[in-house]
């Protein structure tokens, strides 16, 4: 068992794997280690939740950036661009939405309008009814928990506020590293 003064299992210094060798620098880490190894948890098990809900829902076979794009699209009944949509997902790789809007399209649940040079999306009346039913699905099996956990909408308006804050903070580091 690792103790706070054991060295991490993997490469240490400039590749390590979130601690340092050092127990001072062990310490000072500890409380963002512990961060990151729950929200690698939590991102896992919500991309879990998000494609199984919307297996349930009747749309078998998605991926959770198909979801998530089918969501955003949807969001505010607003048509979307490639770009917008890259944008508020931050998702670098356009080709991965492109990939996966052609797909929605394909299975008539979002579609494309040529405006000009530019191509937007919106939901067709299926691609609603399935969010309808994902929302529905949504309420009865996780929003209904969240009062056996303690949490409220404050709460979870502070959490999301605290998550903003660290996605920033990590896009800003990864920005620098990217220029070292």
């Amino acid at each position: 068992m690792q103790g706070i003064n054991t060295p991490p299992a993997g490469p240490d210094s400039t590749g390590n794997f979130g601690l340092s060798d050092s127990p001072t620098q062990q310490l000072k880490d500890i409380g963002m280690a512990e961060f990151e190894l729950c929200t690698v948890s939590a991102t896992h098990a919500f991309q879990r939740w998000i494609v199984r809900c919307m297996e349930m829902a009747g749309l078998k076979d998605l991926t959770v950036v198909d979801v998530l794009i089918l969501h955003h699209v949807n969001h505010r009944a607003n048509d979307k661009r490639l770009a917008d949509i890259c944008f508020v997902l931050n998702i670098e790789d356009a080709h991965v939405v492109g990939y996966a809007l052609r797909k929605l399209v394909g299975l008539g649940v979002i579609q494309a309008k040529k405006q000009g040079k530019e191509v937007t999306y919106s939901t067709t009346p299926s691609g609603q009814g399935y969010l309808l039913r994902y929302a529905e699905i949504r309420e009865r099996r996780l929003i209904d928990s969240l009062a056996t956990l303690g949490l409220n909408k404050a709460a979870l308006g502070e959490l999301a506020h605290y998550l903003r804050k660290m996605s920033g903070l990590y896009d800003q580091a990864a920005r620098a590293a990217s220029s070292i």
